[in-house]
């Protein structure tokens, strides 16, 4: 396994008033379902488009940090400088590899949540070899539809998980998912997906690879009255000029804008805006320019164990989260992954943003008590 996770590296470094989705009610939920039990209706409602990656994870000391130059809770593309990262975080003794890549530990999450086979779909690019096998194969067990497209001459993307006191440092190497073309989404079978789905959703890792494929989701969700969401994801999307471009040529058509604390005040930096009140830097990215006026843009700004700050239709909401003793905390890998997909769940079915926000907290609350993006085999949430 360290063998081939060399290859993959080596191969392809880089350098108010809540309008909900429209949807038809089903009576197959009962008051008080731990989740719904069978809602044809939802096949193929949620689409994911990201950067499907092998997270590479394990505990590290502050001189590895050091060493390779890191910072705790933040996402970074990998460098040359990061090459001999990974083969020393493969060989430690407690490394573990999970299926990630943040849009698709979204998918996981909601589909998790759903319980309903195929009610989530998800695209991204993965080269020919064991990790992509791996992830598909994990993928339809948890009942993901995906679309991989393939590059047979690329390895499969990771992702360095470097955690330490039980916060953590990503380093994505993007390899194949690198290579994601506008030309997969538009095959007439994966325009399919597109058409069926009623939310989109994509990280804004995203906008690194594929602009194209964004703004065709994101046009098409504007012109048939759907929901396109996005996350800022990262400082770095905020801070390099060419991924700010796409940002903003997206904002437009961005229903729902996640991101957290250390992301909005990048955001407000970058706009040169004189104010780091995540409140006030919420409610003004809700008032820029919107393509869909048929609903007001939702931004919601998580803060760790503060309250999260929903911004709609003129009016700032904290929400709190779920509280946890610091016992209780394994790590905070895929927490902010974790509370888009419990939202998007919920989103999805109509629910209004109160009950979105707390399944969010929940799927967060649930993944944070974990090693990575993981969960039980059902949730216990109780839909309202």
């Amino acid at each position: 396994l360290q063998g081939r996770l060399l290859v993959g590296i080596v191969t392809a470094l880089l350098c108010g008033c809540f309008l909900p989705v429209p949807f038809t009610k089903t009576s197959n939920t009962s008051p008080g379902n731990a989740q719904p039990k069978t809602m044809p209706g939802l096949r193929g409602v949620v689409l994911g488009m990201g950067n499907p990656l092998l997270d590479v994870s394990s505990t590290v000391d502050q001189a590895f940090l050091d060493r390779y130059q890191l910072q705790l809770n933040n996402q970074i593309l990998a460098e040359e400088k990061h090459v001999p990262m990974y083969k020393e975080l493969a060989a430690m003794p407690g490394v573990e590899y999970i299926a990630g890549g943040a849009t698709q530990n979204s998918i996981r999450v909601a589909q998790w949540m759903l319980q309903v086979p195929g009610a989530t779909s998800y695209m991204g690019c993965v080269g020919k070899d064991e990790f992509a096998s791996e992830m598909t194969a994990a993928a339809a067990g948890a009942g993901v539809n995906v679309r991989y497209m393939v590059d047979e001459s690329t390895a499969t993307g990771t992702c360095a998980v470097c955690i330490k006191d039980k916060e953590r440092s990503l380093v994505a190497n993007l390899a194949a998912a690198n290579n994601f073309k506008v030309d997969h989404l538009e095959k007439p079978d994966n325009w399919a997906l597109l058409e069926a789905a009623r939310v989109v959703y994509s990280a804004g890792f995203f906008i690194t690879v594929s602009p194209e494929a964004i703004m065709a989701a994101a046009k098409h969700c504007a012109e048939n009255d759907k929901v396109y969401c996005m996350n800022l994801s990262a400082p770095f999307i905020m801070q390099v000029p060419p991924f700010k471009k796409t940002l903003m040529d997206a904002l437009p058509y961005v229903d729902y804008l996640f991101g957290n604390e250390h992301e909005a005040a990048t955001f407000a930096e970058s706009e040169n805006w004189d104010t780091r009140d995540i409140a006030e830097i919420a409610l003004k990215i809700s008032r820029m320019p919107k393509q869909n006026g048929g609903r007001g843009r939702a931004v919601v700004i998580t803060q760790g164990s503060q309250p999260t700050v929903v911004a709609v239709n003129g009016k700032v909401t904290m929400y709190p989260v779920i509280a946890l003793t610091a016992d209780k905390l394994v790590d905070t890998n895929g927490a902010g992954d974790a509370f888009v997909g419990g939202f998007l769940s919920q989103l999805v079915c109509g629910k209004g943003i109160e009950e979105c926000i707390r399944a969010g907290n929940y799927a967060a609350n649930v993944i944070i008590q974990r090693s990575g993006c993981t969960y039980p085999e059902t949730p216990e949430f109780i839909w309202a």
